[in-house]
């Protein structure tokens, strides 16, 4: 059977995420943004916190970790590389590390790039994946600790996933996404369908998210270094993947 997910948000533009295994009634946090937010979900839900999988130790993602922890006991995971930062860590883990949410599978990736040891949660049973701050709708995170390549490598890793994978980002970033990404790639004609999609959506106040891999491949720049049109719209026909991938990401830092 496979998991049931609460999305909702946090902060100003954070997404917390409930991932609750009905057989066994586990529940994981992924990412502690905020408490007041994840509490009303767990009200809302009757679902009790068994875990926080924790993708990076940026404080919008660690914040309520130990207020959490004191008021349900729960287990927090968290990257191997970044365990000194992260607030309460009880489990560490790597590329190849499984977690069990009941009898659901939890492969950990290794995610590095916004940060040098951001991982990701792959649920392969149940087609969903938690990329918070590598993979965005139409984006990626901002390179705060790693080269490009570094970053570009993790983003194939998550572009090899089935395309049916159903993807939570870590933010609501995804009309500025849009807006950037039809400067790089102004001619996909399903770019242009779906920026407006977003755009009508944001105007109703409404989550923009999930997305799958298989919609990001179609139309994130980030994901599309391979693409004929952008390389010859970005001059940069006989470049190498990574070295179109950085300079998509220089002109979204600079947009």
């Amino acid at each position: 059977m496979p998991v049931e997910i609460e999305q909702f948000m946090c902060r100003t533009d954070n997404f917390g995420v409930l991932v609750h295994d009905p057989e066994s009634g586990q529940t994981a946090i992924i990412d502690a943004p905020e408490e007041t937010p994840i509490l009303a979900a767990i009200k809302r839900t009757g679902w009790t916190p068994t875990m926080i999988l924790t993708t990076h130790h940026h404080g919008d993602h660690v914040e309520a970790n130990l207020a959490l922890k004191e008021r349900f006991k729960l287990t927090i995971f968290g990257p191997e590389a970044e365990k000194a930062k992260i607030p309460g860590i009880d489990e560490t883990v790597r590329q190849g590390s499984v977690i069990r949410l009941g009898e659901e599978r939890i492969d950990v990736i290794e995610t590095p790039g916004h940060t040098a040891g951001h991982v990701s949660y792959h649920l392969p049973a149940s087609k969903v994946a938690f990329t918070a701050d590598t993979l965005f709708a139409l984006g990626c995170g901002r390179l705060f600790e790693c080269k490009p390549p570094v970053m570009h490598d993790s983003l194939k890793k998550l572009a090899a996933l089935p395309a049916e994978t159903v993807i939570y980002c870590g933010h609501e970033y995804t009309l500025a996404n849009a807006r950037f990404a039809l400067t790089v790639d102004p001619s996909n004609s399903a770019l242009k369908e779906r920026a407006a999609r977003i755009e009508a959506l944001r105007a109703d106040n409404k989550p923009t998210l999930p997305t799958t891999i298989g919609e990001e491949l179609s139309t994130n720049p980030f994901l599309r270094w391979h693409d004929p049109a952008i390389r010859r719209h970005l001059g940069m026909e006989r470049a190498s993947d990574a070295e179109v991938f950085a300079e998509i990401r220089k002109r979204k830092d600079h947009f």
